[in-house]
């Protein structure tokens, strides 16, 4: 039977402690500067991109990170949280291997705080994918959500898949997993799950949610 560990703290504290081995993968999202209101927004791009950098670090060379981000329109700009994570895997030696659209509503919709797609993007150091292996750029729902920031059911299944079928994956990571989709997700596939919160009560959802709950 697959195990999870849900830790209650920092998730850079966790990826600072060194490399994890070839058999995790880590599959996150970046908190947006709503959730970390003691930056002013040049110090949450700042950190947004410093842990980025920290999460595509800590995989080992054949491993991959997978971020799943949703962009912001603020005060009449766009947010753009793929070219940030870019900015970070780039300067830690990562290439990226796909970069996916996840609709979060139909075709011609017009949204306004959040655009109507998330952004699905894998990198690695040394592991390189076989175009005969290639699955679709864009996935046509985010599926269920335990949140409204959180990572939709159909984006985590498409990941697992993915990992399953692609990769040495044994392990899923998720540094800032609030309430536990991912790990859940990542259980039903019978994957072991590891991830970290600071927030307390959604660490403590994080340790019991399944799949079959939601």
């Amino acid at each position: 039977m697959p195990v999870r560990d849900v830790i209650h703290g920092d998730g850079l504290a966790f990826l600072a402690r060194g490399r994890l081995p070839p058999e995790h993968a880590i599959v996150t999202s970046l908190p947006d500067a709503s959730e970390l209101p003691r930056l002013d927004e040049p110090g949450w791009r700042t950190w947004f991109v410093d842990a980025a950098a920290a999460v595509c670090g800590a995989v080992a060379d054949e491993g991959v990170a997978v971020f799943f981000q949703t962009d912001v329109k603020r005060d009449g700009h766009w947010v753009d949280k793929a070219f940030l994570v870019q900015l970070g895997a780039e300067r830690a030696g990562t290439a990226l291997l796909f970069h996916k659209i996840v609709c979060r509503a139909p075709a011609g919709i017009t949204t306004r705080g959040r655009p109507a797609y998330a952004h699905l993007l894998c990198f690695s150091k040394t592991l390189r994918l076989d175009p005969a292996r290639s699955t679709p750029d864009v996935l046509p729902s985010i599926g269920e959500m335990t949140w409204p920031k959180a990572m939709g059911l159909a984006a985590c299944d498409a990941v697992c898949r993915f990992l399953v079928e692609q990769t040495s994956c044994r392990t899923v990571v998720d540094p800032f997993c609030g309430p536990g989709t991912m790990l859940a997700m990542a259980n039903a596939w019978e994957l072991d799950a590891i991830g970290v919160e600071i927030a307390a009560k959604r660490a403590e959802k994080a340790r019991t949610l399944t799949v079959q709950r939601l």
